[in-house]
């Protein structure tokens, strides 16, 4: 019965489709939609009605951000070579105490980064992908890991979902050397797969010392991964997106990841109101001292 080509060919076919739903999910899909539902570059474009008069006006760039991406064709998943998704999916780590010091500058904690090799994504990266902008930002966005244009050029979101999230910082009113981006891990998985636990645990440590060394007043975590390894939480993205959350100290808005973003356009309206939300307290709140 086993040896039946027939049933192989299901078991395969059942091995790939986990795996898409693993893909998804860390993108932050919550339910996948059918290409013949999805919505059109059309239906995307229609005028969004701002109905609470009080927040900041929306300027071009910001009507950029949420009508001009079109959905593109995402590169195929790394399939595994596991017969099914793994169970750590759904644990998580016990979270591991912060070693910042109280005057730590990032090059001291990239100097410890090194060249690294505590894992074994150091075996098929191009480079290390530290974080990336002004360190005296107020406001800091935090993804997965890098991918194939991050490996290459060494710096977080540089390639198309980078290009987006340019957009989505633009539409805020700032630029990209206004604020600071990340990743829980600096080295770019094989075929752009999910971190596992391990992978992000080493990793982690390096990103909580770099928030206790920049100080911002916001952190914008996108996807479920940034989300998980940042506040250790269990619900989705989609459950917990837009709503204030707290890391020692720190306010923490989660919101949809922006390669998401160029898979299903019409999250877009969501990932505004979530940005609008951060706009609104850094709007209102006077800039705290970082010294």
């Amino acid at each position: 019965m086993a040896d039946n080509p027939h049933n192989a060919a299901l078991l395969s076919l059942l091995g790939q489709a986990r795996e898409q739903a693993r893909f998804f999910g860390e993108l932050g899909a919550e339910s996948i939609a059918l290409d013949k539902a999805a919505p059109s570059p059309e239906a995307v474009t229609m005028p969004v009605k701002d109905d609470a008069p009080r927040r900041p006006s929306v300027p071009p760039a910001r009507e950029e951000f949420m009508f001009s991406a079109r959905a593109v064709q995402s590169p195929k998943p790394y399939v595994s070579k596991s017969t099914g998704p793994s169970k750590d999916l759904f644990k998580l780590a016990a979270p591991q105490p912060s070693v910042a010091q109280a005057r730590e500058a990032l090059e001291d904690i990239w100097r410890d980064i090194g060249d690294c090799t505590r894992c074994g994504l150091c075996e098929g990266r191009t480079q290390v992908v530290n974080t990336h902008g002004n360190r005296n930002a107020r406001l800091m966005f935090i993804g997965e890991a890098p991918g194939a244009d991050e490996d290459a050029q060494g710096k977080p979101f540089v390639g198309r979902a980078g290009q987006l999230l340019t957009k989505m910082i633009e539409a805020m009113g700032m630029k990209r050397e206004d604020v600071i981006i990340g990743n829980v891990n600096r080295c770019r998985p094989p075929g752009n797969r999910q971190p596992t636990l391990e992978e992000a645990a080493i990793c982690r440590p390096f990103l909580f010392r770099e928030i206790a060394a920049i100080k911002p007043e916001v952190i914008v975590v996108m996807g479920n991964t940034a989300l998980r390894n940042l506040l250790e939480v269990r619900e989705g993205i989609s459950r917990v997106r837009g709503q204030f959350r707290d890391f020692r100290g720190i306010k923490v808005m989660p919101t949809f990841h922006p390669a998401y973003l160029l898979r299903d356009p019409s999250k877009k309206r969501e990932t505004w109101e979530d940005l609008k939300k951060v706009i609104e307290y850094l709007e209102s709140t006077p800039a705290k001292s970082k010294s």
